[in-house]
């Protein structure tokens, strides 16, 4: 099973007006019971480990600058892994974060039948000149990840 760099098939601006990033993930996978809930709990239930540590040292890196952690994310009561559920239908589940210095919104679209298409977008609003700085930093990192969590999502259904 591949994963595809896809256009985003939706608008960014339903999800954050003004947003300057938008980006999207898809795969395949042979699961007709899939959901997006289930979509989303699969994608960020176990991470690697070596996507946990670079979380781990993000936050170490933001902390002084008073930016939220996985620690406050995690403290919301519906969420999908560390992200809080904003909003979840059967096709379609949206998780993200406001935050000082940027916005962000994950939205989880499942689609098809015996065949089902899991694909992550994720949407960008900055704020500020710390916002712009940590979005180009951030990106090579989010596109590799976001990679290897469709790719984890594939593999499951085959375990």
């Amino acid at each position: 099973m591949r994963v595809e760099t896809i256009r985003p098939d939706i608008s960014a601006a339903t999800f954050l007006t003004g947003a300057q990033f938008c980006d999207a993930f898809s795969v395949t996978i042979d699961d007709a019971t899939l959901d997006a809930r289930c979509a989303a709990e699969r994608i960020f239930a176990r991470q690697p480990r070596w996507v946990t540590m670079l979380m781990a040292a993000r936050d170490r890196i933001v902390t002084p600058f008073g930016l939220k952690t996985e620690k406050i994310a995690r403290s919301a009561s519906n969420k999908v892994g560390f992200f809080p559920v904003l909003s979840e239908t059967p096709e379609r589940l949206v998780a993200g974060l406001d935050d000082k210095h940027l916005d962000f919104r994950v939205v989880i679209d499942v689609t098809g039948t015996t065949q089902r298409r899991v694909t992550v977008t994720t949407i960008v609003l900055t704020h500020n000149r710390l916002g712009r700085l940590y979005l180009a930093i951030i990106t090579p990192f989010h596109r590799v990840i976001v990679r290897a969590l469709l790719r984890q999502i594939a593999a499951r259904v085959s375990d």
